[in-house]
């Protein structure tokens, strides 16, 4: 049963590549280094920045690193975190999850201060019940002790609990407290990232996010029904289905045979 949902911000739930790749490329630049094309620093949205400016920097020296925050800060503050845009979808998914009932949360290595002015930019701050993020300081940048943090703070089930995000850091910081994990495929996790990262669940589109079931297996006769009508080339019906738990084991109904039911596309025909 899933009573509480975490949502990742930057790649879940909008889009920040104009900002994030230029403000690291104005950093970069200050700093008398070689800015790479925006495209090549698309791994770099997702985990704590710090992180990736010591890879970009190739460097673990504290002060460079202090440095070049505060010349992404510098940019990203007043310009950068507006180059922003919400996923089309993401709206009414968030507005159908909280009437059905659940508890929304943020969870976020960007610092809280900046996410909380983007929440509140494009109005999704009235879905949430708490906005979490990072320190200035880079105190719960890290995934795991975030997750930790929010369960510890609000009081969670983590056996009700799921974390979206679209990068492994998000199963990571999901498994280790516990909780059932997601990822999305439109963000800017890599599939092979996605498929390595073995999340519980698996959307494919912001509007797959609304069939997220209070019961995870409401989905599993459908599934089972579609296999069975391919079987005996019958049309099955056409649903939505979401994308099933991993590595779920369903007995076939028509064949004494184990199907692995692994993950089902939204029906778009």
């Amino acid at each position: 049963m899933i009573h509480n949902v975490l949502f990742d911000l930057d790649g879940t739930l909008t889009d920040p590549k104009e900002g994030i790749t230029r403000c690291i490329q104005f950093s970069l630049t200050r700093l008398g280094r070689k800015a790479p094309a925006a495209d090549a620093l698309l791994w770099c949205i997702g985990p704590p920045l710090r992180n990736s400016f010591a890879r970009l920097l190739e460097s673990d020296d504290a002060e460079l690193l202090d440095l070049a925050l505060n010349h992404y800060r510098e940019r990203y503050t007043e310009i950068g975190i507006y180059e922003n845009h919400v996923y089309p979808g993401i709206v009414p998914a968030l507005r159908k999850i909280r009437e059905s009932g659940r508890r929304l949360f943020l969870a976020t290595s960007k610092p809280t201060i900046f996410a909380t002015r983007v929440l509140d930019h494009f109005d999704l701050t009235q879905f949430f019940d708490g906005i979490h993020g990072s320190g200035i300081d880079g105190r719960l940048c890290e995934k795991t002790d975030l997750v930790a943090h929010i369960i510890r703070t609000w009081n969670l089930a983590p056996s009700l609990t799921l974390i979206v995000g679209d990068r492994v850091h998000d199963v990571i910081g999901g498994k280790s407290n516990g909780i059932m994990t997601a990822l999305v495929t439109y963000g800017y996790g890599t599939r092979r990232e996605i498929e390595a990262a073995n999340s519980d669940y698996i959307f494919e589109s912001p509007s797959e996010l609304v069939f997220i079931r209070k019961r995870p297996f409401s989905a599993m006769a459908a599934s089972i029904r579609r296999l069975a009508c391919a079987a005996y080339r019958c049309t099955p019906p056409r649903s939505p289905l979401i994308s099933l738990p991993q590595r779920k084991i369903a007995r076939f109904p028509y064949e004494n045979h184990d199907v692995s039911i692994r993950r089902f596309r939204m029906d778009k025909s």
